[in-house]
C-alpha cells in the first residue's frame, strides 16, 4: 500500500500533521518525517511524549488522518515537492517489542502511536 515515493518522502525532513477527533473539534499534533518508523507490515510507529489529547480522542474514535510531505521529492508532472494523506486507525502502545525498539531510537517517548494504514494517497 505504501509506495516507493512515500518512502522517499520519509527520507527527507518535513513536518507531519496528525489529526484525531473524538467528541467535538478535530485536534492536530505535529511530528517530523524522521520520527516515523514503518514496520514490515507497513504500520506507522511514532514516538509520543505529549499527544495526550490525541490519545483521548483515539480512545473514543480510532480513526486518524496524517498529512506529510517534502519539498525535496519530485511530485507529479515534475512538480517540486510532494506529499501524502494517510487514513488509518491508531492506538497507543506502552510495552512490547515495538515499544522497546522505538524507546531505543527515541529515548524521550512515553508511549508509541501506532497507525494501521487503510489508505495512502499521493498529493501534488
Amino acid at each position: 500500500m505504501l509506495s516507493e515515493k512515500f518512502y522517499e518522502v520519509l527520507k527527507n525532513e518535513g513536518v507531519v500533521s496528525i489529526v484525531s477527533w473524538g467528541e467535538g473539534e478535530p485536534h492536530i499534533v505535529n511530528t517530523w518525517n524522521s520520527f516515523i518508523v514503518v514496520t514490515e507490515d507497513q504500520r506507522l510507529l511514532m514516538p509520543a511524549w505529549a499527544f495526550r489529547r490525541t490519545e483521548k480522542n483515539i480512545d473514543i474514535n480510532q480513526q486518524v488522518k496524517i498529512a506529510l510531505g517534502s519539498k525535496a521529492v519530485e511530485g507529479y508532472n515534475n512538480y517540486q515537492g510532494t506529499g501524502f494523506i494517510i487514513n488509518g486507525t491508531g492506538r497507543f502502545i506502552s510495552e512490547g517489542e515495538d515499544y522497546d525498539m522505538m524507546k531505543e531510537k527515541f529515548s524521550f517517548l512515553t508511549r508509541v502511536l501506532e497507525v494501521t494504514v487503510t489508505s495512502a494517497k499521493q498529493m501534488l
